[in-house]
């Protein structure tokens, strides 16, 4: 039992990340969503695999806004030079959008003083970390670009091979 809790709390320990870990993650993740939205065709970007999903198109809108969005206003983020509410109509846009919103979150991140990254504040109705809000616009991104690949699929592609690091 004994090593069976070791090995937990290693574990855990190992799960955390530094921010400049999470910065070389969070490059990828663009990189990895940028390929995403490369595999699907022109015309399929606004398949749904059902009326109550979103689009891919809005799945990626979503994610890479939603990364914006929190890091403006719970990491201190400036007001973004591109509209946040925007809602790109091709592929062309569609990438450019992704890289504006993966780009601001990354200059937030890393402008946020590391004294604040212990702070408790308010999100959503819960109480976190900053360190945790940079958590859970990781953790977002991954499951709305998980839900993407899974359109592409539907689409009988095959996505771009997984990206770990």
């Amino acid at each position: 039992m004994g090593l069976l809790v070791f090995l937990c709390f290693q574990t855990m320990s190992y799960a955390q990340t530094t921010m400049e870990e999470f910065l070389t993650k969070w490059e990828n993740s663009k990189q990895f969503t940028l390929e995403v939205v490369d595999k699907m065709p022109d015309d399929h970007l606004d398949y749904r695999p059902h009326e109550s999903a979103m689009s891919f198109s809005e799945q990626i809108i979503h994610l890479s806004s939603a990364a914006a969005g929190i890091s403006q206003r719970f990491l201190n983020g400036a007001d973004p030079s591109f509209d946040l509410g925007a809602k790109p109509g091709n592929k062309a846009a569609l990438k450019a959008f992704i890289t504006s919103c993966f780009d601001y979150t990354k200059a937030t991140v890393t402008a946020l003083p590391a004294n604040q990254l212990a702070e408790n504040i308010e999100i959503f109705g819960m109480n976190a970390t900053r360190r945790q809000v940079v958590g859970l616009i990781d953790d977002h991104t991954t499951h709305h670009r998980g839900a993407a690949i899974a359109y592409i699929r539907a689409q009988g592609i095959e996505p771009p091979a997984f990206r770990a690091m």
